[in-house]
């Protein structure tokens, strides 16, 4: 599957959202609050923007599925702009937390369009296995810094939680399609590694 790692970003659409720190070596999360707030920021800064329909922290990158939003005028450059805010917000932040100076995150961050109903179910399914594939846990419900239990919580959220429970049938299907579907684990794995 060809992919375009920086598309360009138009109202309606679909898109994984994806960097990672400088280095392997290096964390994006040094300390369990920086999830937090991690979340916090980029609410603050794109959630006028973006439906987020699913995401995953992980020590040194990050994954989000999102639709961009009716918003009129030049899209991308208004999202392009705000991501480089939050960034920026960001890494001042850790940077202040961890006496460090720099950059924290890769230079450009990867924005792939997402085409079709399959892409969006297998990047769902790879988004919470991610924990999983980096062998942090043995199952996706013991990270608590991906949106697969706010997906099945009834807790406030700023997910869009029934689009993505309506998208696969009700919150069992949800479920089900996480648990018992061999097959996308194995198709996540090849398609985004």
């Amino acid at each position: 599957m060809a992919q375009k790692h920086h598309a360009y970003f138009e109202e309606g659409n679909f898109y994984h959202i994806y960097n990672r720190a400088n280095s392997n070596k290096e964390k994006l999360f040094i300390q369990d609050k920086n999830y937090q707030y991690f979340l916090s920021q980029f609410d603050g800064y794109l959630g006028g923007y973006l439906e987020v329909w699913a995401y995953c922290l992980i020590p040194n990158h990050f994954h989000f599925l999102v639709r961009v939003k009716g918003l009129g005028g030049d899209v991308n450059k208004k999202l392009t702009e705000q991501f480089r805010k939050f960034f920026i917000s960001y890494t001042q932040a850790i940077n202040k937390q961890e006496l460090r100076r720099g950059s924290l995150f890769q230079k450009s961050f990867k924005r792939i369009l997402v085409d079709s109903d399959e892409y969006i179910s297998a990047l769902i399914h790879y988004i919470h296995f991610n924990p999983i594939y980096h062998k942090l846990v043995d199952n996706i419900d013991q990270w608590e810094y991906s949106s697969y239990q706010s997906l099945l919580s009834d807790r406030p959220t700023k997910l869009y939680r029934n689009e993505v429970i309506e998208w696969f049938g009700g919150k069992k299907e949800l479920e089900r399609f996480h648990l018992e579907d061999k097959e996308y684990q194995r198709i996540s794995g090849q398609i985004f590694e």
